[in-house]
């Protein structure tokens, strides 16, 4: 049985349909890539996952619950953590106090998040909006962490950083996949990166699933026609 699995997933913006049938499952300790161009509905789906958006149509279940129809909050407690495109993190707030407010009771806690990112141990009195773009990512991470998800999604989390900074989140994820066996749903561009963490990687195209499978069986052909620019 899956961890996560959403099926048949319809969504829209108003009048404005975005996703017409997305299928996508993540088991436990399994590392699933979530790609496609942009505009293609993987944030959205990733909404529609987290109880952000409702759906119109099909269903998403975790650990066979039907979900379909909690709310987000409701939703994440009950395993699921969400490190969201654009970071957001509580700009008033210090990086300690950032990561206390979403803690929950588990083997994720302050000594834990500042191992995987010494970084934010050093910056833990500075107030999030005085931290690089890179910091407050791996604060973004570090605070989804704390809740002790079962299932990590991560949206763009090296989207627009500098490549030292890119490099430092990719070997937390793999730390994540090696040392943790936590599930995570990564949305990324990278393929090279993916490769080295996704066990498998699903497409989506104008919001349906087109494609999915290992990252050494995406050849040249899909990447061209789903993930080209």
């Amino acid at each position: 049985m899956a961890l996560l699995a959403l099926e048949g997933i319809e969504a829209a913006y108003g009048a404005s349909q975005a996703l017409f049938g997305v299928d996508l499952e993540v088991a436990e300790g399994e590392v699933v890539a979530l790609m496609g161009r942009n505009g293609m509905g993987k944030t959205t789906t990733i909404r529609v996952a987290c109880g952000m958006m409702p759906a119109r149509a099909g269903r998403v279940a975790f650990e066979g619950r039907d979900i379909t129809r909690l709310p987000a909050h409701r939703v994440a407690r009950l395993g699921v953590g969400l490190v969201p495109e654009g970071r957001r993190c509580f700009a008033p707030l210090t990086v300690e106090e950032n990561l206390l407010a979403a803690a929950r009771p588990g083997a994720w806690d302050l000594a834990s998040v500042a191992e995987l990112f010494p970084r934010l141990a050093e910056r833990r009195d500075q107030r999030a909006i005085s931290l690089s773009g890179g910091e407050q990512q791996m604060l973004a991470i570090g605070r989804a962490l704390m809740t002790n998800p079962r299932l990590l999604i991560l949206d763009e989390a090296t989207e627009g950083l500098a490549p030292v900074v890119r490099q430092e989140i990719w070997t937390a994820i793999a730390r994540l996949k090696a040392d943790t066996g936590l599930a995570l749903l990564v949305v990324d561009k990278s393929l090279k990166e993916l490769a080295r963490v996704a066990d498998r990687a699903v497409i989506l195209e104008r919001g349906r699933s087109v494609w999915r499978g290992t990252l050494d069986a995406m050849d040249r052909e899909v990447t061209d026609r789903y993930l080209g620019v």
